[in-house]
């Protein structure tokens, strides 16, 4: 299949690039930054351009709007990110007959449980980040194109930004650090999250409209995640 990602410089998606060395796939990594195709997801054009000549039968969305304590003074941007371009590539997707694999978060709910969330629990975004990605979400479902939403939550690897990488500076740098132990959750390696792709794609599991939740096991909080680190 020919398969375009977006997002490419970001954690998910180097981590698709790394299963695509293993892959009987033809894979287009996109991204804004140097190094890569060029793609304007906030452009509808652009995006059906590149899908119409490279022949796309997938997309699989890793980019996003992820500092979501910054989202809540720039929502516009979280929004033109998160919401807004994700409705023009399930357009674009569903224009060409093609699947959208779309990365989602837990912050879809409001959070307060301390049991796992299912598929089907009623979601009640509490912030400015949590809100756009469920605007997300609603959008692709009701493009009408095939899709498979994948909800991920704590989110880490060796690339980009993330808690671990910020942990291990802020401890070679200072001798305390207050972290949080009332928030629960399950932190993610972003290479596993990828494999799990991979193997939808392998089996040509995309002919879909679903929603699925993925995380590593495990539940911890972002405390006991620091003194792991």
């Amino acid at each position: 299949m020919n398969i375009l990602v977006t997002g490419a410089n970001g954690q998910l998606g180097h981590e698709m690039q790394i299963c695509a060395k293993n892959s009987n796939h033809k894979f287009v990594f996109t991204d804004v930054a140097e190094g890569y195709e060029k793609l304007d997801i906030t452009n509808l054009d652009a995006i059906r351009e590149k899908v119409k000549e490279n022949d796309i039968q997938v997309i699989v969305n890793c980019a996003a709007y992820t500092n979501v304590d910054k989202a809540e003074e720039d929502e516009k941007a979280a929004d033109l990110i998160n919401h807004v371009a994700v409705s023009y590539l399930a357009a674009a997707a569903k224009s060409v007959n093609a699947t959208l694999i779309h990365i989602s978060t837990d912050y879809v709910f409001k959070g307060i449980n301390y049991l796992p969330f299912t598929e089907k629990d009623t979601t009640e975004p509490t912030g400015v980040y949590g809100k756009t990605k469920l605007a997300g979400e609603e959008a692709v479902v009701n493009s009408g194109c095939n899709y498979i939403i994948l909800r991920t939550a704590w989110l880490y690897s060796a690339w980009g930004k993330n808690f671990v990488k910020t942990m291990l500076k802020l401890t070679k740098e200072k001798d305390a650090l207050p972290v949080i132990f009332d928030q629960i959750g399950t932190p993610t390696f972003a290479g596993d999250l990828a494999d799990a792709i991979g193997w939808i794609l392998d089996r040509r599991l995309t002919g879909k409209q679903d929603i699925y939740h993925f995380s590593n096991e495990g539940v911890c909080s972002w405390y006991d995640f620091a003194v792991v680190i």
